[in-house]
């Protein structure tokens, strides 16, 4: 099988989730470079416009979304487990909810009283001022919280997650961490970068001894790749990652469709679809530089819409 390659970019939260997941499993990756914001040609190159970061790669497969991308993870490698066997189904959908209203409230007002200076600290004012435009037009249409009610939001969830962990257990659904963690600690991570905003963590003693363990996971053993690289692995590979369209979903096979978020950083990816289930929809598509590639995206928050014909 082929290196599992992820493209990421250091100060991005997201990635940070997934590289410490790639961490507690003590895996070797190669690591990409993306940029900060638009333009990004290599990056289009294989994920056909999709531009969150971070995106996963094995081959000429591309996977997208940071909670499939740690399923394939899981997958590749079980143990130890991202979903620890037993009955309770909550691990998934406290992912979900830290993926979207603790991180909107979390990473954003990082921002707002941090600046983006304590983020990117040797930035330029041009560069700050680019990167604001581009966060905005990924956002175009979104509504957020002002500061005043992201802090308040903020600091409910919080005291949520120190009462979570209030009996002594040392992850958050108790003796084994599990993906609602990794969720979770990449927000913090965020606004540990922040001193400003990192005080706000000072009342929370279980959550900042949380914080602690998590970060001991590390990254794992990444190796530097370029951009150009990763794009001649994905034109050098012989097959894909196996995948069906189920019957009875709505959708067809071979169908021209596209496929975007439905929160932020919605550029839609068009392709052929080849495969399609209730977790995932997978779409082919030819590129000059990278080849037949094949696109996975997960089906909550996104949707898959047939093109137009003329």
């Amino acid at each position: 099988m082929s290196e599992l390659i992820l493209h990421h970019y250091e100060a991005s939260p997201f990635s940070e989730k997934v590289r410490l997941v790639l961490g507690m499993k003590g895996m070797t990756w190669r690591s990409v470079t993306v940029p900060v914001m638009m333009p990004k040609p290599d990056v289009v190159a294989l994920t056909g416009g999709y531009r969150r970061t971070p995106f996963m790669q094995i081959g000429a497969d591309i996977w997208c979304d940071t909670a499939l991308m740690c399923r394939v993870i899981d997958r590749l490698q079980p143990e130890p487990a991202l979903q620890p066997a037993g009955p309770d189904g909550i691990a998934p959908v406290l992912a979900q909810w830290a993926d979207g209203a603790l991180f909107w409230s979390a990473v954003p007002l990082t921002i707002q009283l941090g600046g983006p200076v304590g983020i990117f600290a040797d930035a330029s004012p041009e560069f700050l001022k680019a990167f604001a435009a581009d966060r905005a037009s990924m956002s175009a249409g979104v509504r957020r919280p002002g500061p005043h009610d992201a802090r308040a939001h903020l600091l409910n969830y919080l005291g949520w997650l120190e009462q979570q962990l209030a009996d002594g257990r040392p992850f958050m659904l108790g003796s084994l961490v599990c993906i609602a963690d990794f969720a979770i600690v990449q927000s913090l991570w965020f606004m540990q970068r922040s001193p400003k905003v990192a005080a706000l963590l000072q009342p929370y003693p279980k959550l900042l001894e949380w914080y602690a363990r998590m970060s001991e996971f590390g990254h794992g053993r990444p190796r530097d790749m370029s951009s150009a690289e990763a794009i001649a692995v994905a034109a050098a590979a012989r097959g894909h990652a196996p995948c069906a369209v189920e019957a009875g979903l709505g959708l067809e096979a071979g169908a021209a469709v596209t496929v975007n978020a439905l929160d932020y950083g919605a550029d839609p990816v068009a392709g052929t679809l080849v495969g399609l289930g209730l977790e995932e929809v997978v779409i082919e598509r030819a590129d000059e530089r990278a080849g037949c590639v094949h696109v996975h995206f997960p089906r909550i928050g996104y949707q898959v819409k047939l093109e137009k014909t003329q």
